[in-house]
């Protein structure tokens, strides 16, 4: 993989945009590497590229393979170890988070808000070791969408999401709904809280609901226990068949943002994440992944997007990881905030820092 990092080297140095990724259960890596500093090519959704979409304000960026270079990378069986950094919890931090949970639990229980999904931002300082780290990535989740973007606009990002927004082959689509955390415990079965399964089954229903419109022959499974690295979750797949595969926009903008990353109803939970979360999710919680991809063996058209989750933004001297959960009526302020302590634990696992770390909170 030497030729890719040098590759990675080449494009930051010019500045020009691309994007590595690695789908789930794959060992090859492609590479998206435009060959120009366009900055604003227009991502509409009707040409063949690479999306970077933010969660609600920002800047959506587009990629077309028309002005790329496209190659494609095995991923090298390495054994690489974990550092171990402690996530430092700042007890006014805490206490901060857990009063935005109580305030959204006072909100579902008086109006009509049902879910929202709050999160928040933890910084580590220090010198991101970018070949080491991704490398690291690619080997920690092969059952997650595995991906370092960068452009001018948004900076570099990595992450490892295990949820898909779309996926679209002809007129056959596919999606998931995903909600709940607990940590994996080998030998061990996950029991589910009945608070988990509700905000699961929100989740299920939003999506067949919105879809309804664009899609036919809509089928779901039964919700089950999927294992993302040393976090598991509950799931549900569902499928179906699109009525007109040029309404792909608006299919998108049907499902996203899910209430996994915004809430029930969405234009309420949106209002309360926007006046209460105190900083900018940026691309955290949008979505990134192949638009209208020719899959010259099928003799069609794919498009495969999946939800900014489990993701760190990479900065000269600091990296910021992207964490959430669920809040429903009877959430306990508390478990929440462990909840993204967990997550931000895991992240932080697969960081190879070459400064002195130092970890402290920030909303």
């Amino acid at each position: 993989m030497n030729d890719l990092f040098e590759k990675i080297k080449s494009q930051l140095n010019s500045k020009y945009p691309f994007a590595i990724y690695c789908k789930p259960g794959s060992s090859t890596a492609t590479g998206i590497f435009q060959n120009d500093n366009v900055m604003d090519y227009k991502a509409d959704f009707t040409r063949e590229g690479f999306v970077f979409a933010p969660f609600h304000d920002g800047k959506r960026l587009f990629i077309p393979t028309e002005a790329a270079e496209i190659n494609r990378f095995e991923i090298e069986p390495e054994v690489t170890k974990s550092e171990l950094y402690g996530i430092i919890i700042d007890q006014k931090e805490k206490n901060d988070f857990e009063l935005i949970v109580r305030e959204a639990v006072g909100e579902i229980n008086n109006s009509e808000l049902q879910k929202v999904v709050l999160s928040r931002k933890q910084e580590i300082s220090g010198s991101v070791d970018i070949e080491k780290t991704f490398k690291k990535i690619l080997q920690a989740y092969p059952k997650a969408f595995r991906y370092c973007f960068y452009h001018p606009v948004s900076g570099m990002w990595m992450g490892a999401t295990p949820e898909r927004l779309l996926n679209l082959e002809g007129i056959e689509m596919s999606t998931v709904a995903l909600a709940g955390t607990q940590l994996y415990k080998e030998g061990e079965e996950a029991v589910w809280e009945e608070k988990e399964k509700l905000e699961q089954k929100f989740v299920t229903d939003f999506i067949t609901d919105s879809i309804g419109d664009y899609v036919t022959d809509i089928y779901k499974t039964e919700p089950y226990t999927f294992r993302a690295g040393n976090i598991v979750h509950i799931r549900t797949d569902i499928s179906g068949k699109v009525k007109d595969a040029s309404n792909l926009s608006e299919l998108i903008e049907a499902l996203h943002p899910t209430p996994a990353i915004c809430g029930l109803p969405r234009d309420t939970a949106l209002r309360f994440i926007q006046k209460n979360e105190k900083y900018e999710r940026e691309y955290y919680s949008g979505f990134l992944g192949e638009i209208n991809f020719d899959q010259e063996r099928a003799g069609m058209v794919q498009t495969d997007l999946f939800v900014n989750l489990r993701c760190m933004k990479l900065q000269k001297s600091k990296v910021s990881l992207f964490v959430g959960c669920g809040i429903i009526k009877n959430s306990n302020p508390e478990k929440e905030f462990v909840e993204t302590v967990n997550k931000a634990t895991t992240m932080a696992s697969v960081l190879t820092l070459k400064d002195t770390v130092e970890m402290h909170n920030s909303f």
